[in-house]
C-alpha cells in the first residue's frame, strides 16, 4: 500500500487544524478577558496590610460579642435578618446600615434600610432582583459595633 493512498497522509492536516482551533479558542478567551476586565480589584490593600493589627483586634472584639447574623431572602425578594446574641436572645434594638452588592459581573450596589419586625427579625424595605448578592452590614446595639458580610441568593 502506497503512502499516497493511506489515511495517514491526512494526519499532518488534522494536527494543524486541531492546533488552529485551539489557538482560535484561546485567542477569543484572551480577548474576552481583556475587554471585560472591570479594573483593579481594590485600592486599599496596601494600606489595609500596613494596619492589619487593627483588623485583627476588631475581629477579636466582634468574636467576643458572639452575635449571630442570619440573612435570608423571602419569596418576595426582600432580605430578612435574624440577629441574636451569644445566648440566642434576640438583638433588640439594633441600628443597621447595609448595602447589597453583586459579587460578580458589572458592579451593582443597592442601599438597604431595615425595619424591625420583632423577636430579632429585621426586613429590608427594598427588594433585590434575582441572582447572588453580598450584603455588607454594620450593626449597632447597646453602644457596640459589629460589621459583617452575608451572601444571599435571590431566586
Amino acid at each position: 500500500m502506497s503512502t499516497q493512498n493511506s489515511a495517514w497522509r491526512w494526519f499532518p492536516h488534522g494536527l494543524a487544524g486541531a492546533m488552529a482551533i485551539a489557538f482560535a479558542v484561546n485567542g477569543y478567551m484572551v480577548y474576552d478577558a481583556v475587554t471585560t476586565f472591570p479594573g483593579a480589584a481594590g485600592t486599599d490593600g496596601f494600606d489595609l496590610s500596613n494596619h492589619y493589627d487593627r483588623v485583627l483586634s476588631a475581629k477579636q472584639r466582634q468574636a467576643a460579642l458572639g452575635w449571630m447574623v442570619d440573612a435570608k431572602v423571602g419569596a418576595d425578594h426582600f432580605p430578612v435578618l435574624h440577629l441574636t446574641d451569644r445566648n440566642g436572645v434576640p438583638l433588640v434594638p439594633a441600628a443597621i446600615e447595609a448595602q447589597a452588592e453583586r459579587p460578580v459581573g458589572p458592579k451593582s450596589t443597592t442601599a438597604l434600610s431595615f425595619k424591625p419586625h420583632g423577636n430579632g427579625l429585621y426586613q429590608a424595605e427594598t427588594s433585590l432582583f434575582s441572582g447572588q448578592w453580598d450584603i455588607m452590614l454594620t450593626i449597632r446595639s447597646d453602644g457596640r459595633l459589629y460589621s459583617t458580610t452575608r451572601r444571599v441568593v435571590v431566586r
